[in-house]
């Protein structure tokens, strides 16, 4: 009984923390007016889809197929967002769809049209929460989730 109640307790803990890191990017894109690059909005995906999860598990929580998936999510929020930080810290090198190009467009209309729906460079932070980047945050948040995880499978191996 005692690792359902943790397991429920792990499953409720990263659900609040995914929804408000979600609510908190919308916010920030929508009420403070900052646009995400692309990199940005790819890693609110794991978010999304770990708040599925941890529906489906509080109230499923039978077998630990879905602890497995979480952490599997987190592990490629992890990826994303140190890609992302790597990208703003010139470790690596900006995919090409998270550069804007609007140099080869020579007509008006269409330079203006490009830029109405462009997204920042992903190496441009335009954004920082007591020093650090979303990027950086959102490492530190998936790092987290994951040790968590890995500490109640830990747990459970031991039992």
């Amino acid at each position: 009984m005692e690792k359902l109640i943790v397991k429920k307790n792990i499953y409720l803990l990263v659900f609040i923390i995914s929804l408000l890191s979600i609510l908190s990017a919308i916010y920030i894109e929508y009420i403070l007016g900052e646009k995400p690059c692309l990199l940005c909005i790819y890693q609110r995906i794991p978010y999304l889809a770990s708040i599925f999860i941890c529906f489906l598990g509080y109230y499923n929580n039978k077998s630990f197929f879905l602890i497995y998936c979480l952490f599997f999510i987190f592990l490629i929020s992890i990826t994303l967002s140190g890609y992302h930080l790597g990208i703003e810290n010139n470790i690596f090198k900006e995919l090409p769809g998270c550069s804007n190009e609007n140099i080869n467009l020579i007509d008006k209309e269409e330079l203006l049209k490009s830029l109405e729906f462009s997204r920042p460079n992903c190496k441009d932070i335009s954004f920082k929460l007591l020093g650090l980047s979303l990027a950086a945050i959102n490492l530190i948040i998936s790092v987290f989730i994951s040790v968590l995880i890995l500490i109640l499978l830990k747990n459970e191996k031991n039992r």
